[in-house]
């Protein structure tokens, strides 16, 4: 079984930290390999996308003290940022003092929408569609028949009247697609493609866009956690002080979009970085789940912060979730592979649960730096190795350059390049 609380890992050489992955997971060397070597060659690369002449590599870290449900997770996160992966790991363990991470998610349902235009009576149209509706679905049910075998395929049919557009009125047609472990593109547009004619037969219009929707309200992800107030006190801040000043910071989001912005841009920090390493479409949840935080009109925090009756800190994060485990990069990408082995997730859900629960913990990583310390104090050490890198630094010296930055408080290239030049005279 997987221990995520592997002690003074941060210290340890690259070499050593793999030996204890491996362990710890456990994963073979040859499973751990795509790691070392960035798992995807340019002759792979040449068949996933156009043009292709190279590769561009990112680090991948491992998140650790992460319980979701009851069980111990160690997470690949790949990113560029710092800060992330530490702040995400510490939460991780404050939470396991109240059980770690709960999460839930809903059925794996997409929504294709299909746009259906010329129309000359749209609302004698919709309610025709409703009457074929059991035909449509029996059609689309059957297009996919390995989907089908394992539980998936079409659930429901929806129409809505867009009354007043830039072209005038049209239809939109709403095919709901159970995908089950697959993120689902493919399936539901597949599915969109082959109702088209019945609907244009059925309407007397002309079906124009027939595409999935990243809006994924109905594939939801949820994560909750609750912090015991005394683990939350440090240096000198009290428990209750650093908790009050989460929830003072959470307020500042649930009613401001620019902050709302600044602080869904720190849940994603976390989510991204796992969405990537398991070789899923990032971008696609971006998508969704900034659309998520506008749903009742105003973009707003995706998460929300409280206390219980017993004074403990209570965090939720909710939002769309649409992940895979089968199809797509996640399949072809030996890095993602060994991502999803490493995680140990048997499903698509599963999967979302983890990276929710990801999200929510980096939320209160920097909730919690801004409400005591400031975001650049811990920030800048991590920050100050990147510009010493940048300005030359290599081996020991990467840390010698950073340290005096951190300890100047000037954390610039130029200034770096200076103590570079100190210490190569």
């Amino acid at each position: 079984m997987t221990n995520s609380r592997i002690s003074g890992f941060y210290n340890m050489t690259l070499e050593e930290r793999r030996t204890h992955i491996a362990d710890a997971a456990p994963l073979t060397p040859t499973e751990l390999a795509p790691w070392t070597s960035g798992g995807l060659s340019p002759e792979a690369a040449d068949h996933m996308i156009e043009n292709v002449i190279g590769l561009y590599s990112l680090p991948l870290g491992i998140a650790l003290n992460f319980m979701v449900n009851g069980r111990d997770v160690l997470v690949p996160m790949t990113l560029e940022e710092p800060s992330v992966v530490a702040g995400a790991s510490f939460m991780a363990k404050l939470a396991r003092g109240g059980g770690g991470f709960t999460a839930t998610t809903s059925e794996p349902l997409m929504i294709g929408q299909m746009q259906v235009i010329n129309v000359v009576n749209l609302h004698e149209a919709k309610l025709k569609i409703y009457e074929h509706k059991a035909s449509l679905l029996e059609e689309a049910d059957s297009i996919d028949p390995v989907l089908k075998k394992f539980g998936g395929g079409a659930r429901d049919l929806e129409v809505r009247v867009i009354a007043d557009s830039p072209i005038g009125g049209f239809l939109v047609v709403h095919l709901i697609y159970d995908v089950r472990d697959a993120m689902g593109a493919n399936a539901v547009n597949t599915a969109c493609e082959r109702l088209s004619p019945k609907i244009e037969a059925i309407t007397g219009g002309k079906v124009h866009l027939r595409i999935l929707s990243n809006l994924a309200y109905r594939r939801i992800a949820r994560a909750r956690c609750t912090i015991p107030v005394k683990s939350l006190a440090f240096d000198n801040f009290s428990g209750e002080s650093v908790r009050d000043g989460i929830i003072a910071a959470y307020a500042f989001a649930a009613v401001d979009p620019y902050r709302a912005a600044t602080h869904n841009k720190g849940i994603m920090n976390g989510v991204d970085s796992v969405v990537i390493a398991t070789g899923n479409d990032w971008r696609a949840i971006e998508a969704g789940a900034h659309a998520y935080a506008v749903k009742n009109g105003q973009y707003t925090s995706l998460s929300t912060w409280g206390k219980d009756a017993d004074g403990n800190l209570v965090g939720t994060l909710e939002m769309p979730m649409a992940v895979g485990i089968v199809g797509g990069a996640t399949k072809v990408h030996p890095a993602a592979q060994a991502a999803v082995k490493l995680m140990g997730v048997k499903t698509a859900n599963e999967l979302a649960e983890i990276i929710v629960s990801v999200g929510l913990a980096q939320n209160m990583a920097a909730l919690r730096a801004l409400a005591t310390e400031g975001i650049q104090r811990g920030h800048m050490s991590l920050h100050a190795r990147q510009v010493a890198i940048a300005a030359g630094a290599t081996g020991d010296l990467v840390e010698k350059v950073a340290s005096l930055m951190v300890a100047e408080k000037v954390v610039r290239i130029d200034r770096a390049e200076e103590i570079l030049k100190g210490f190569e005279s």
